[in-house]
């Protein structure tokens, strides 16, 4: 497991998803933060210059499941996609809906995985 902090410059952003992306031994990308309306929130543009497919029923997902704990979820700009062989979320910033977002993803997640790394069959 890897942590880093970027600031929040798209360039910046879409450079470091790409770096583990090329990586073999990662299957999943985490972010948090910068999926609102401000000006810097850039995570979602920048996620989308990395990933090749996108996952939108994810996405979907964490927003309505985020709504039942606030109606704040639907202001999330969120992305979700699919680079290589690694998949990218794009988790919100607070800490207590990021938790929430992992819990909301934990039944589906590594089923998820398995299937995008060929371990399962569609």
């Amino acid at each position: 497991m890897a942590e880093e902090i970027v600031p929040d410059e798209r360039t910046d952003i879409s450079t470091l998803l790409q770096k583990y992306v090329l990586r073999v031994d990662v299957q999943l990308i985490l972010t948090t933060g910068g999926t609102g309306f401000s000006v810097r929130d850039v995570t979602p543009e920048a996620t989308r210059d990395v990933i090749e497919r996108r996952a939108v029923g994810i996405a979907e997902l964490l927003r309505q499941r985020g709504a039942e704990q606030t109606p704040l979820s639907w202001l999330s700009r969120a992305e979700a996609g699919i680079a290589g062989s690694t998949l990218i979320i794009n988790l919100p910033g607070n800490p207590k809906a990021m938790q929430h977002s992992i819990e909301v993803l934990q039944p589906i997640l590594f089923h998820a995985l398995d299937l995008l790394n060929g371990k399962k069959p569609h």
